[in-house]
C-alpha cells in the first residue's frame, strides 16, 4: 500500500491516535482475551494436543475453533476467560514511558509506574528469582507448558520495561528486581551445546532449547545488563547465544523458528524477534559479524515477508492453513525493527512509512482500539492485550518519542508550534532510542 503522493503520516496524527488509544485502555481495561483463547481452556487445551498426536483425527478436532477464528473471531470468548498478561503489561509500561518521554505529562510515567508493579505482584511463583511466563497452559508440539512457567521470550521484556523506567524514575527496589531477572536468565535458564563455541538456550527452565529466538531474547537480556551492571562475565554467557543465532541463520538470510528438524518455518513476527535482539546487541557492542547477519536477514525480509500492498505477509511460506491476510502483532513488530535499524538500512525507512501510514488509515477502530487482524473475509476485531494492542501501543509511541522536539505534537501533553518535519528525516534525526 503506497501512501497518496508518498505523503508520510504527520506526527500528530499518531500522537491523537495514541491519546484515543489510552482513553479506551482505560475504559477497556488492563484483561484482555487472547490469541490462544480458544486453546486455554479444557476442551480446546485437549482438542489442540490431540491434533498433535494424531494429526489427521485431530484436524477434526480442531477444526471448529479454526473455523471460528476465520469466520466468528468474537467466539473465542465462550472457551476461556480474559487474562491479565505480563508480555502486555510490560509493553504498556514502556508505552507509557516513551508517552512521558515525548510529551512530558507525569500521567504518563504513573502509568508506567503502576504496570511495574503489577509486574512485581504477577511473577511466577515457586521460583526464587523474579521472572514471567503466561497466566494459562500452552499447548504446544513438545507438550503442554503449564500456567506461570517462565519464559525466556516474556521475561526479557520485563526487564526491559523495569530497565527503561528505572532510568527514568531510579528506584533500589526496581534494580533489585533487575539483578534477580538476571540470576533467573543465568541460572533457571539452561545452555546446551549448539556446536563449538555456540550454545542454544531452554525456552523454560525444563525443556533442551532449539528455538532461535529464545536464544536471541536471552542474549539480548544478558548484553544489556552486562552494560548496565558492568558485568563483563554476561558477555561472555550472552556470546554462546549469540553464537548460535548466527549460525542458525540460512544462507538466503532467514531465520528458521527453530533448529529442530521440525520447525523450520520463517514467519514474520519470529524474524523481527531476532533481527531486533541482534540489532540491540550491535548497538551496545558494535560488532561487525552481528551487522553482516543483518544485511542478509534484511535483504531477506523485504523480498518474502510483505504483501503487495506492502504490509506484513505471516509467513514466507506457510507452513499450514492460515485463515487471515495480515496480522497486528506483524505490524507491531515491524515498526520496531524499521525503527532500530533505518538508520543502517535506508530502505526500512521507506517500510515504516509505509506500515505506519497503513495501521493509522486502516487499523484503527471508532473505539481507540486497533483491529487484531485482517482475515480472509472481514476482519477480527476482538481487542487482545497480547495480540497485539499493547505491542503496536508500544511501537507507535516509540515512534513517537523518536521524533526529534521540534516537531508539532498536540494531543498528548505539550503543543509545540513548528511546521511536522518529514516523518523519517524526522526519525533519523531524533535521539537515539536507549531501548527499542
Amino acid at each position: 500500500m503506497a501512501m497518496a503522493d508518498n505523503v508520510p503520516p504527520p506526527p500528530e496524527k499518531i500522537s491523537t491516535v495514541l491519546a484515543h488509544f489510552t482513553r479506551w485502555l482505560e475504559a477497556y481495561g488492563e484483561t484482555s482475551w487472547d490469541h490462544q483463547s480458544y486453546y486455554a481452556g479444557p476442551v480446546g487445551g485437549r482438542a489442540k494436543g490431540f491434533y498433535y498426536r494424531n494429526k489427521w483425527l485431530g484436524t477434526a478436532a480442531v477444526a471448529p475453533m479454526v473455523f471460528s477464528e476465520a469466520f466468528f473471531p468474537a467466539a473465542r470468548r465462550l472457551f476461556h476467560h480474559r487474562m491479565r498478561l505480563p508480555i502486555a503489561d510490560a509493553h504498556y509500561a514502556m508505552g507509557f514511558g516513551f508517552l512521558h518521554e515525548a510529551t512530558g505529562n507525569p500521567a504518563h510515567l504513573e502509568k508506567a509506574v503502576h504496570l511495574l508493579n503489577v509486574l512485581r505482584e504477577t511473577r511466577s511463583p515457586g521460583f526464587k528469582e523474579y521472572c514471567w511466563g503466561y497466566p494459562f497452559d500452552w499447548v504446544t508440539r513438545n507438550g503442554v507448558i503449564k500456567a506461570h512457567t517462565p519464559l525466556i521470550t516474556t521475561t526479557p521484556y520485563v526487564f526491559e520495561a523495569f530497565l527503561q523506567i528505572h532510568q527514568l524514575k531510579p528506584r533500589d527496589e526496581w534494580r533489585c528486581i533487575l539483578e534477580s531477572i538476571v540470576r533467573h536468565a543465568i541460572s533457571d535458564i539452561k545452555d546446551f551445546k549448539f556446536s563449538e563455541g555456540a550454545n542454544t538456550c531452554s525456552y523454560t527452565p525444563d525443556d533442551k532449547g532449539g528455538v532461535v529466538n529464545a536464544s536471541a531474547y536471552r542474549a539480548t537480556l544478558l548484553v544489556s545488563a552486562a552494560k548496565y551492571l558492568g558485568d563483563d562475565e554476561l558477555l561472555e554467557i550472552a556470546r554462546g547465544n549469540v553464537n548460535f543465532v548466527l549460525a542458525a541463520q540460512n544462507a538466503d538470510g532467514s531465520w528458521p523458528y527453530a533448529k529442530d528438524g521440525v520447525r523450520d518455518f520463517v514467519d514474520h513476527f519470529h524474524t523481527c524477534f531476532v533481527m531486533k535482539a541482534l540489532a540491540k546487541i550491535h548497538r551496545l557492542t558494535g560488532e561487525a559479524r552481528i551487522l553482516g547477519a543483518l544485511k542478509r536477514g534484511v535483504d531477506y525480509y523485504l523480498k518474502n515477508l510483505f504483501a503487495e500492498d506492502g504490509l506484513p505477509r505471516p509467513f514466507s511460506k506457510a507452513p499450514r492453513l492460515t485463515v487471515y491476510k495480515c496480522e497486528l502483532y506483524d505490524c507491531a513488530e515491524c515498526v520496531n525493527l524499521c525503527l532500530l535499524l533505518s538508520r543502517n538500512f535506508p530502505q526500512l525507512g521507506r517500510t515504516l512509512q509505509t506500515v505506519v501510514g497503513g495501521i493509522l488509515k486502516d487499523w484503527v477502530k471508532p473505539d481507540g482500539s486497533f483491529r487484531s487482524r485482517k482475515l480472509i473475509f472481514g476482519w477480527d476485531n476482538v481487542p487482545m492485550h497480547r495480540w497485539a494492542q499493547s505491542q503496536m501501543f508500544r511501537s507507535l509511541a516509540l515512534c513517537l518519542r523518536e521524533l526529534p522536539e521540534n516537531v508539532n505534537i498536540e494531543a498528548l501533553g505539550r503543543v509545540r508550534n513548528v511546521e511536522p518535519a518529514d516523518f523519517i528525516g524526522a526519525i533519523n534525526a531524533g535521539r537515539s532510542a536507549h531501548t527499542i
